[in-house]
């Protein structure tokens, strides 16, 4: 087996299968930062990683890992490349590095690693989809990126990162709207659920104008396939509409997430349903014996 092969193979279990992989160590000469070790660098010496999906950093929540680290120290190691002439760029760790930067820290530890342009997008890409604060746009944007720029077939993706088809499907969808809708998908002005009606709601002109009533008028989910669907919805204030869902619809936006969500990792149709008195039951759909097999198989993971 190749390296390149052994490195792809390491890459489908996370950045750190590749660390713990002493095929992806090389040892360094001369220089004082030994390759496939953790060594403390300066941190004028590292640059950001331009393979970043994540491009949201809430200031506050970096003021605090600041204020975290100031009294602490970093716990967990940043991951760098060599870059050459005791330069490195980032791998991952970029939320730390910018607070280590507030901080005031001159150096900061990390593990250094050898990767080219191509390794170092996977390794990327790959630690950051795990994430769980990325937004969905986001998330989209890196499964895009491993598609074209890594030659990815959704199906292998879909292996690599221990995602379902159709959760990988979802997210994709989400780029082809308009980018004041994605926007407002970044700004969690809209969730997801919201964001996906939107896709089948026709032209562009239509779905900017459907999200611009989401927002206004607070629609849910629900209400955007009955505008779909031609049937005319009642906008209540927000109290009174709360109530209507209660009684009408029957669940919340929480558990519409929930069905959504266990939908997309089962990869088969989910309803959920309750009772006045909190009651309820959740379905699941198969189409075989093999499926449910498949289902009950993921659901004891």
């Amino acid at each position: 087996m190749s390296s390149n092969t052994k490195k792809r193979s390491a890459l489908g279990k996370g950045l750190s299968a590749l660390l713990e992989n002493a095929d992806t160590d090389i040892t360094s000469t001369g220089n004082s930062a030994i390759v496939g070790s953790i060594s403390n660098i300066s941190i004028d010496k590292i640059e950001a990683n331009p393979f970043n999906p994540r491009t949201n950093f809430e200031k506050e929540a970096l003021k605090e890992l600041s204020a975290s680290i100031a009294a602490h120290g970093i716990i967990q190691p940043l991951t760098v490349r060599k870059l050459g002439r005791d330069k490195y760029q980032l791998i991952s760790g970029e939320r730390r590095f910018r607070a280590a930067q507030i901080a005031g820290l001159k150096d900061v530890p990390a593990y250094v690693r050898v990767a080219n342009d191509q390794t170092m997008l996977e390794m990327a890409l790959v630690e950051n989809i795990q994430r769980e604060d990325l937004n969905p746009i986001e998330v989209a944007l890196s499964y895009q990126r491993l598609i074209e720029e890594c030659s990815l077939t959704q199906d292998q993706l879909s292996q690599k990162i221990s995602k379902s088809r159709s959760s990988i499907t979802n997210h994709l969808r989400l780029l082809k709207l308009p980018a004041d809708i994605q926007a407002g998908v970044k700004a969690g002005k809209i969730t997801m659920g919201h964001a996906r009606a939107l896709v089948s709601a026709g032209d562009e002109e239509t779905q900017v104008a459907l999200y611009h009533r989401v927002v206004n008028e607070k629609l849910s989910v629900r209400d955007i396939e009955s505008i779909l669907r031609g049937e005319e919805i009642n906008v209540a204030e927000p109290q009174q509409k709360s109530a209507q869902k209660k009684e009408k619809i029957g669940i919340s936006e929480t558990e519409y997430a929930l069905k959504e969500h266990l939908s997309d990792r089962l990869s088969t149709k989910v309803a959920i349903t309750k009772s006045p008195n909190g009651t309820g039951k959740i379905v699941l759909s198969f189409n075989s014996d093999v499926d449910l097999s498949r289902i009950l198989e993921l659901l004891s993971k």
